[in-house]
């Protein structure tokens, strides 16, 4: 007689619970790498940063030929703050400038010459890697040299030329991007997929190279729309501090101060309006403090156009050109690849339709008027 067996059950292991207050090691990792593939993967804000080149490169330029006349009371020899002052306070403030090393006058307008010629090239692209370094040279060498001349518009500057060595300015809308483009034409080969840059060591060195060209681009287009959110967001926070923004009475007082008021009429005109100028004063308040957190939604389109008003108004009104150049181009930076994109391919099509249909001009392919049908003709069969 057999025995019976009690039947056997497989024991299934019950999910131990995570015990609260543990992170997910795996969520962690997801984000790691998702954050590493952002900054290896691909460069961004290419178009946005060809902007800041050409913006920067631009304003400099007018800046330096607006000061032509000026240039020695300014940064040369004859200046009031002598060569022997600068270099005492370069001394204190371990500042370094170019212009400090010969009192020679030939030596000063070489520099200047120098300035100007390297804010053209950069603004055009020409050689970008070395002509960012040289530029953010020649525009550090020109503020250590006169530091009370300058005001808040030439710090950003300075500080956006620092930045700008930093990335990859000159892939687009630049001289070297359309010689790289004739070139490829030229020779015919086919287009690499990306990241592949050939086996080897050859091959090794030119992906390290293109990672390490993409993580500095990506980090300095990072610390460029940092310092916005940091220039904004404090000075909103110190305007909230000022009794005069908080009863809105702060416009008046700067539409009142004869050291920026350009055209006193127009100053005194935009004052009589007491209301708007207290709503535009709490307005300005209110975009400065909310300007960092609106920059990942739709929000910030109608921000930024705000912000672009405000500051043609600070030009025009208060004097400050060049401040006020060097914020609207520092918000361009916020401004998607598509939205430069989009503006390139409206240029494009505005060109050719130009280009087609030229007022006054007479030829076959211009006409106005469309062709009229000629009489219909009719076949017979049979």
């Amino acid at each position: 007689m057999g025995t019976e067996q009690e039947p056997v059950t497989a024991s299934v292991p019950r999910p131990r619970s995570r015990p609260r207050g543990h992170t997910d090691d795996s969520g962690l990792l997801r984000r790691a790498g998702a954050l590493s593939a952002t900054l290896t993967g691909r460069p961004v804000s290419l178009y946005a940063a060809a902007v800041l080149r050409i913006g920067y490169g631009l304003l400099y330029l007018v800046f330096l030929l607006r000061e032509f006349p000026h240039r020695d009371e300014i940064w040369g020899p004859g200046a009031a703050w002598t060569p022997a002052l600068a270099k005492q306070l370069l001394d204190q403030t371990e500042w370094a400038s170019i212009l400090t090393l010969s009192d020679s006058r030939a030596y000063f307008e070489v520099c200047y010459a120098l300035a100007v010629v390297t804010s053209a090239l950069f603004m055009l692209g020409w050689r970008t890697r070395a002509m960012s370094l040289l530029f953010a040279v020649v525009v550090s060498s020109f503020h250590a040299r006169s530091i009370f001349m300058t005001d808040g518009g030439d710090n950003l500057i300075l500080l956006m030329t620092v930045y700008l060595v930093l990335t990859a300015c000159g892939r687009r809308w630049s001289l070297d991007a359309r010689r790289a483009r004739l070139r490829a034409s030229r020779d015919g080969a086919p287009k690499q997929p990306a990241g592949s840059r050939g086996t080897g060591r050859t091959g090794q060195l030119g992906d390290a190279r293109a990672t390490l060209v993409t993580v500095l681009h990506n980090c300095g287009m990072f610390v460029i729309a940092a310092q916005i959110c940091i220039l904004y967001g404090s000075a909103g926070l110190y305007k909230v501090q000022g009794a005069v923004w908080g009863n809105g009475t702060a416009l008046h007082y700067v539409l009142n101060l004869d050291l920026f008021r350009p055209w006193p009429a127009l100053s005194l005109m935009a004052d009589g309006h007491v209301m708007l100028i207290a709503i535009v004063g709490y307005l300005t308040v209110l975009l400065q403090v909310a300007f960092p957190f609106v920059l990942f939604g739709r929000l910030k389109y109608p921000v930024l156009t705000m912000l672009l008003g405000m500051h043609i108004g600070i030009a025009v009104l208060m004097g400050l050109p060049l401040f006020s150049g060097a914020m609207i181009i520092a918000d361009a930076a916020f401004l998607p690849d598509r939205f430069y994109r989009s503006l390139g391919r409206l240029w494009r099509r505005t060109a050719r339709l130009t280009e087609t249909v030229e007022p006054g001009s007479s030829g076959e392919g211009t006409a106005i008027v469309p062709a009229q049908p000629g009489p219909a003709v009719v076949q017979r069969t049979g």
